[in-house]
């Protein structure tokens, strides 16, 4: 099938991922709906993208309102177009008082330049002498970083077999655990979703502490 039917199909599975973390109480979503890698695509590829971004929420922004959904873009606002940041800044203050789950659309996103970002916006602190260089901590980038204030993923599912990060949240994803499937994403539905999370509950998170058998 051509791409773009590809791209459209996406748009119904992120529905679909978004409903089932919803109702399975998960707290936070986040997707990597544009990487800024992807800007080298196509330019026809670019535009679809750009415009199926935009209408998709035009569409749904009213029904992820209602079902208590609160979005939030992370990425790098600079370089999207006016027309974009206006319904990306319309979906997060129509869904800022909502109280369920926490959706993170990486839109022009890239782990390095978020990386980078971080590394400027505390510069520019210690430069006007708002921030020493000993107070840079963890906590101090976690606050700098686009996702914040959401915690760190517990959980990072990669669709269609790729055993890489492909720059998804090089920071955040230090203790996260994987869970890779063969299934693509425009196929991703419910019941790929609750294999993904059967497997994580079958694990142990240590975060480099021992296990308690070894104690």
């Amino acid at each position: 099938m051509p791409r773009f039917f590809g791209h459209r199909q996406g748009v119904k599975a992120l529905k679909t991922a978004v409903r089932y973390a919803s109702n399975r109480g998960i707290s936070a979503l986040t997707v990597y709906a544009f990487s800024t890698e992807n800007w080298t695509r196509p330019k026809d590829e670019v535009d679809f993208l750009m415009d199926l971004m935009y209408k998709t929420f035009v569409q749904e922004i009213e029904e992820l309102r209602r079902e208590g959904v609160q979005v939030r873009l992370a990425g790098d606002r600079t370089s999207l177009s006016p027309e974009i940041l206006k319904v990306w800044k319309q979906a997060e203050e129509v869904t800022a008082d909502n109280q369920g789950l926490i959706l993170n659309i990486a839109f022009n996103y890239g782990g390095r330049q978020e990386i980078i970002n971080v590394v400027r916006q505390a510069a520019e602190l210690v430069s006007r002498g708002d921030l020493s260089p000993g107070e840079i901590t963890e906590e101090r980038i976690a606050s700098l970083l686009y996702t914040h204030p959401t915690p760190y993923p517990d959980l990072i599912i990669r669709t269609g077999g790729e055993m890489r990060l492909s720059n998804f949240l090089l920071w955040q994803a230090a203790y996260s655990e994987f869970y890779v499937t063969d299934v693509l994403w425009p196929d991703f539905g419910e019941e790929d979703f609750e294999r993904a999370l059967q497997d994580y509950a079958g694990r142990e998170r240590r975060f480099g502490q021992v296990t308690a058998k070894e104690q």
